[in-house]
């Protein structure tokens, strides 16, 4: 054990006591594995910051969609929900109003604002105070006294606002009353294909990071093996070199864990001024959980002698030199074609399955996907070296290029291997998207061509006036086309209290009735019963002349209006026709006369809205205009298709961690490229000396990287359609490929190279001086 300590402490030391050299490639080393580090460890705390996210969301639950309303008490506070949207973001708003001294406050604020008054998130504070949000404004209209705390919001970038208001009346959702906060629904499991979704993306974001930090170890390497081999000429046997290379390594791996940490620090303390894709936490969200870091910091110095040892494997260290300056043998391909072939065989049995078919192995999964992406790595240097080895003459740029990879082929495949295999996956994660997205998205049946917002007022003995009001102040909106006639409706039953039969009860004009029927004709007065609608079963049994039904029944212990409507003698049947909001509507459609006040006090109003494309401002110009009538008034736009929340959530988790994978690509890649600029500083100074233009050997550097490039990306992509291809045929989809999708992953891998190369030149130029000659 005194010998192996000894080696390793000796490896040590050449790590941070040789000098300049030594120490610019122990640097080079240290930063290329802390920005892995880095990122695991962000990844890492990626469960606790979205459990703390749901922790708060749970605390602060309100609405629960409750059939019975609880009895007013001391403890009770009456909620409404006050959502509303702000050029395309959402801001989430409530209305409180507390029944007693006693009743509970929301996490994050300390009392409860006056009617007239709200408390806001810092974030909503700011945007209220930008000159450009006047429309916002003016809609929320209540003088701000107070800040909600982080308890009560998901996150620094969230908009949210609590306002006091007078006069709520529990009715049901969107306002309830309630004597706690907290204790939200438990949400359902994922599926299996969303499962797979989410297991196939940690998977393609961590091998890059993985991939990355076992280049970064192996920095300097030509100079390494040049030093060992001058310890075997003064006595130093081959286990010897190898154990003072692993304490080398494992210096440096740990040198980098501490960069790691720091860089992790450093971005745990800036999260909160950080939003991406629309998720913002706080910096105590982010949390590594202990074990997972001590998973990392046992992790990478390990794998760093790993990855050491296994380079040492075919470079046999003389007393007089290092073989690997001799024309090295070919590299074998059948092993490395191995790993994927074994990934394949492990995903195999899985095909088919899915949410119909079973569950999918985690354990196989993981594993056969690691595999088939680390046979990219395994095989991007046998491709290089075959064909390089066979690329011809050409420009005094392209020859030297040329020459340099054909000495060390595996190097230039190392810089590439992370890109690879990024792209790889991307590629696969891209049709697995593409061909589940059919399965996670659904037309929502609005026509965006007949309306683009709806307008709804809540049930009131105001609702007829003020609907009618709403359309004439919406028409003189900025921003909005046209406003059809105002609807009133409401259900309909056959007896006050618990109906065993209920239809639609809707109210209108003429002109406002034939946006929801077709009418054989009209008039003020007529009464029509719907025919033939969609899921309606009851219309047929209550429309019958003489017969007295009730408007607005009550069900279980909620007491409705059941306001007496009989249905009249001269009753007209009508056709159901297809709403703006999707579907159609059966029951019974009353022109204004024939409808009694007591029935028009318990119906809600619509209103259809066309927008002036020409205005991007228009939907929020009509949410602040229908604020102005009361704030549980609700503007929806309409949409024509939309997906499953927890498949955008898998996505946005994937923009994410891609953007965050892509700049640790990149400034990999650079200090990367700095090293080996770094290791060819002589030759590079030589060729200067000898008359070779500056021009040329920037163009030289280019073709170095171009050309691995150009391999590690026809090869990622060809992989990347297999495992494509497989995890689609796992989930039962057809197998299809959006070239465009596949061609725009591979660009953006070479954009990352292009602009690393062009950010290199600067210190390629300077590594080019008659300076570089000297030694010593």
């Amino acid at each position: 054990m005194n010998v192996w300590f000894r080696d390793l402490a000796m490896g040590a030391r050449f790590a941070v006591t040789g000098g300049r050299e030594g120490w610019v490639r122990t640097v080079l080393t240290a930063v290329g594995v802390g920005l892995g580090v880095a990122l695991l460890l962000v990844t890492t705390a990626v469960p606790n910051a979205i459990g703390a996210r749901d922790k708060r969301e749970d605390a602060r639950t309100d609405l629960r969609f409750s059939v019975t309303q609880m009895p007013k008490a001391d403890d009770t506070v009456v909620v409404a929900m006050a959502d509303t949207e702000f050029r395309g973001t959402s801001i989430r708003g409530r209305l409180m109003q507390p029944e007693g001294d006693k009743a509970p406050l929301p996490p994050g604020i300390s009392a409860y604002p006056k009617p007239g008054e709200m408390v806001v998130s810092p974030a909503l504070a700011r945007l209220l105070g930008a000159e450009d949000s006047a429309l916002l404004r003016d809609r929320l209209d209540a003088r701000i006294v107070g800040t909600i705390g982080e308890a009560g919001l998901t996150g620094p970038a969230e908009l949210m606002y609590i306002k006091g208001v007078a006069g709520l009346h529990p009715t049901g959702y969107p306002v309830e009353r309630i004597d706690h906060f907290g204790n939200a629904p438990e949400p359902e499991p994922l599926d299996p294909i969303l499962l797979l979704l989410t297991l196939i993306v940690v998977i393609v974001l961590l091998m890059p990071v993985a991939v990355f930090i076992a280049t970064a170890v192996r920095f300097g390497g030509e100079r390494r093996d040049r030093r060992l081999a001058a310890l075997r000429l003064i006595g130093a046997d081959g286990r010897m070199v190898r154990r003072i290379a692993a304490g080398e390594a494992a210096s440096g791996a740990l040198l980098g864990l501490l960069v790691g940490a720091g860089v992790f620090l450093v971005v745990r303390q800036a999260a909160s001024k950080l939003e991406l894709m629309g998720i913002s936490v706080f910096p105590q969200d982010i949390d590594p959980a202990p074990a997972l870091v001590a998973v990392v910091a046992f992790a990478v110095p390990a794998a760093a002698v790993a990855v050491t040892l296994f380079a040492l494997r075919g470079v046999v260290i003389e007393p007089l030199g290092v073989v690997r300056t001799a024309k090295p043998s070919r590299r074998r391909l059948w092993w490395r074609l191995v790993l994927p072939l074994a990934g394949l065989a492990l995903l195999y049995p899985m095909l088919g399955q899915g949410n119909e078919n079973g569950e999918f192995n985690q354990y196989m999964v993981t594993a056969g996907v690691v595999l088939i992406l680390v046979g990219v790595t395994a095989l991007i240097p046998w491709l290089v070296e075959a064909v390089v080895t066979r690329l011809g003459s050409g420009p005094v740029a392209w020859q030297l290029a040329v020459r340099r990879l054909q000495l060390s082929s595996g190097t230039a495949a190392r810089l590439v291997n992370g890109i690879a295999v990024a792209v790889a996956g991307a590629i696969a994660l891209q049709m697995l998207f593409a061909g589940i997205e059919g399965d996670y998205t659904k037309a929502t049946g609005e026509d965006t061509e007949r309306a683009q917002m709806t307008v709804n007022v809540p049930a009131s003995t105001e609702t007829s006036t003020l609907t009618a009001q709403l359309q004439q102040a919406l028409a003189k909106t900025p921003g909005v086309a046209s406003v059809t006639p105002p609807l009133t409706s409401a259900g309909v039953g056959e007896k006050p209290h618990d109906a065993n039969e209920g239809a639609s009860f809707t109210s209108g004009s003429c002109a406002a009735l034939r946006e929801v029927a077709k009418l054989p004709s009209c008039k003020d007065g007529d009464v029509f019963a719907v025919r033939g609608a969609s899921y309606d079963d009851s219309t047929d049994k209550l429309a019958k002349p003489g017969t007295t039904l009730y408007v607005d029944p009550g069900y279980d212990k909620v007491k409705g209006a059941a306001v007496p409507f009989k249905v009249p003698a001269g009753l007209k049947d009508a056709r159901p026709r297809e709403l703006p909001t999707g579907g159609d509507r059966g029951g019974f459609l009353v022109t204004p006369s024939a409808l009694s006040e007591a029935a028009g006090a318990t119906m809600s109003g619509d209103l259809y809205l066309k927008l002036d494309p020409s205005n991007p401002d228009a939907s929020d110009e009509v949410r602040t205009a229908a604020a102005q009538f009361g704030p549980l008034i609700n503007s929806h736009s309409m949409v024509a298709m939309e997906r499953v929340g927890r498949f955008d959530s898998i996505r946005t988790g994937l923009f994410v961690g891609a953007t965050c994978v892509l700049l640790l690509i990149g400034a990999s890649l650079l200090v990367s490229q700095l090293e080996q600029l770094r290791e060819r500083r002589k030759l590079l100074s030589a060729l200067v000396a000898f008359g070779t233009r500056r021009r040329t050997l920037s163009a030289s550097v280019l073709w170095q990287t171009a050309v691995p490039v150009a391999l590690g990306l026809a090869l990622a992509t060809a992989v990347g359609l297999t495992l494509g291809a497989v995890l689609l045929k796992m989930t039962a989809q057809t197998v299809a490929v959006d070239w465009a999708s596949v061609l725009a992953m591979a660009g953006v891998g070479a954009g990352v190279v292009l602009v690393v190369t062009f950010l290199s030149l600067p210190p390629l130029m300077r590594l080019m001086r008659p300076e570089g000659l000297r030694t010593e």
